[in-house]
């Protein structure tokens, strides 16, 4: 069967911004613009802490580096792009710039989904068997799940790209959308995609949808181990440390899911209310991550209380 050469022309996307709000982008750039100042700004100290201080390098802070290097990842790959779209007007993509930019959103998310199960691992260990905690969570442990992240990640993606560049797309070029997804490129091909629909869905199932499943079977054993404790205080402690990762991990899965099932199986949601949550899953979580689990994680919130204590003190003399 001969190739079809028009699968290799020059292709130009164009994304659309948010459909039907276009009047409003001006207004709508500016909290997403607060937000993705707040998550570089949070997560890049997060990451000078964890570099600077040895005594944070502790398996939860370690992987909370790793979280934040996912979180400026997911988030500067999509934000920066919907920016320009909003103040700029700025709206054609190419082909190569849009794949790139499908590969590192993706991986980004599935990255993170990956770190917070190992993080969720990390709770019910500490939690349910904490005499072997430094004996389960070694260095050598935690750099095998960083390299199990990324090789994980890779391999999810990798695939996509000839999915997509084996397409014929025969001048659809408009998508509507602040940033390139998988499934928004394959939409514009004029070809048959069920493969394309099938390898996301199998994939997102076996990986992300996993971790979730997972991560929630951690917690309910975690919050089991909890209200054994004995003391009403340590109980409440551990349920508000417990509750605020749970409300981060639900921020980060529900719009992502939605999106990715309205893309798929749902399309009488207006186009709105799907971009508006796309854009949501790579924005809060990563300005909310380095606030929830720094402050909930006690070495860096007592880290950040002496910096902070010592620089006032050196403010007043």
């Amino acid at each position: 069967m001969a190739l079809n050469h028009s699968n290799f022309d020059p292709i130009t996307f164009v994304l659309t911004g948010i459909p039907g709000m276009e009047e409003s982008h001006i207004w709508i750039s500016v909290p997403f613009c607060l937000m993705y100042v707040l998550a570089v700004a949070g997560n890049f100290f997060l990451l000078f802490l964890i570099a600077t201080d040895h005594t944070l390098r502790q398996p939860m802070c370690l992987f909370l580096a790793m979280l934040s290097v996912a979180d400026l990842m997911l988030s500067t790959a999509t934000v920066p792009e919907m920016l320009t779209i909003f103040w700029f007007g700025s709206r054609k993509v190419s082909f190569d710039g849009c794949i790139a930019q499908m590969f590192f959103t993706h991986f980004s998310f599935i990255a993170e989904s990956s770190i917070l199960l190992a993080m969720a691992f990390d709770r019910y260990v500490a939690i349910c068997d904490p005499l072997r905690y430094m004996t389960i969570l070694t260095p050598s442990m935690i750099g095998k799940v960083a390299v199990a992240v990324l090789v994980r990640g890779v391999c999810i993606m990798f695939p996509t790209i000839f999915l997509l560049k084996r397409l014929p797309y025969c001048g659809h070029s408009t998508m509507h959308h602040t940033y390139c997804e998988h499934m928004g490129i394959a939409r514009l091909a004029c070809a048959d995609i069920t493969i394309n629909i099938w390898y996301g869905f199998t994939t997102t199932l076996l990986s992300s949808g996993l971790d979730l499943v997972l991560i929630a079977i951690s917690y309910v054993v975690i919050l089991r181990a909890v209200f054994r404790l004995p003391s009403k205080e340590a109980r409440l402690k551990a349920l508000r440390t417990c509750g605020s990762h749970l409300c981060v991990i639900m921020m980060f899965y529900f719009p992502a899911f939605f999106s990715f099932l309205t893309h798929r199986f749902i399309h009488n949601v207006p186009s709105c209310i799907h971009i508006l949550l796309a854009n949501f899953y790579v924005i809060v979580p990563p300005m909310l991550n380095p606030i929830v689990y720094g402050v909930r994680t006690r070495q860096i919130r007592e880290r950040v209380t002496h910096m902070f204590s010592k620089a006032g003190g050196t403010w007043c003399t």
